[in-house]
């Protein structure tokens, strides 16, 4: 049985750190490498182009499509199959309850999903403190999410994370013992 983990949560709420502290504790969990087509950061994506973009459309591999910040970003089948072929666990970033709705409903496998959360103070700190240029636009994001999060109550999460409230490595521990429950 395939299965794999959802990380929800506005920018700089501790996805990357807590895979990190995820893979750290148990090699066989990856971070998903979801499709970018655009500029900018590229750690952390595939980059590909409007004509890959538009082939994985063609085929219906598309699993969700997010544009933000003048990227567009791409969960794809493809790219979800080559982690399960290689015997490794997805762990998938998402800041859209609806990115988590099109995976679960268009990827069978058992998902465990995860909601970090923290002030959005803290988000703007983490955000200075990293570098990133586009605070302003983060911040804009954490606020989309908010909206999304009050518009969607009645989501059901398997684990929600305060992460400012724990460190990186007690928040791993808590996702793995959830995921060790599921699968």
């Amino acid at each position: 049985m395939k299965t794999g983990i959802i990380l929800y949560g506005p920018p700089a709420s501790g996805k990357d750190t807590i895979t990190a502290a995820l893979t750290e504790q148990n090699p066989q969990l990856v971070l998903f490498t979801r499709l970018k087509i655009g500029e900018g950061r590229s750690q952390g994506y595939r980059m590909g182009t409007v004509e890959q973009l538009d082939q994985l459309e063609a085929t219906g591999d598309v699993i969700y499509r997010n544009d933000r910040y003048n990227n567009i970003y791409v969960v794809d089948r493809p790219g979800l199959d080559a982690v399960y072929t290689a015997g490794q666990v997805p762990v998938v970033h998402l800041g859209q309850i609806a990115g988590i709705r099109a995976l679960t409903a268009r990827y069978p496998a058992t998902w465990l999903a995860v909601r970090l959360s923290c002030p959005r103070n803290v988000t703007e700190q983490r955000s200075a403190l990293r570098g990133d240029t586009d605070t302003q636009a983060r911040l804009a994001a954490w606020d989309a999410t908010d909206t999304d999060l009050q518009a969607n109550a009645t989501t059901r999460w398997d684990l929600h994370l305060r992460t400012d409230q724990q460190p990186a490595r007690e928040s791993a521990l808590a996702v793995l013992k959830a995921l060790a429950q599921v699968g």
